[in-house]
């Protein structure tokens, strides 16, 4: 009977242990995912700040190249910029 016992308590021991570090692991993975959904997060961030500000450059370039090269003959590009 009491080797019965004995056996019981460890095998619940066993099961206790094992959940601990099933939960010790679980919440390693949900930090180590957070981590990468935050990185990936600023990535994308920093990339989308970057073609926003390379689009600004783009079109402030090609209206001076337009006023510079306006030649009087048609309304200039500024007339007729349709402004949102």
């Amino acid at each position: 009977m009491a080797w019965r016992q004995l056996v019981l308590t460890s095998c619940l021991s066993a099961a206790v242990l094992l959940s601990t570090e099933n939960r010790q692991r679980l919440w390693a993975d949900e930090l180590r995912r957070e981590h990468h959904e935050e990185q990936r997060n600023e990535s994308e961030n920093f990339a989308e700040e970057q073609n926003d500000e390379q689009e600004e450059r783009s079109r402030e370039a090609i209206k001076q190249w337009r006023q510079w090269h306006y030649d009087g003959l048609y309304p200039s590009y500024l007339y007729n910029c349709h402004h949102i």
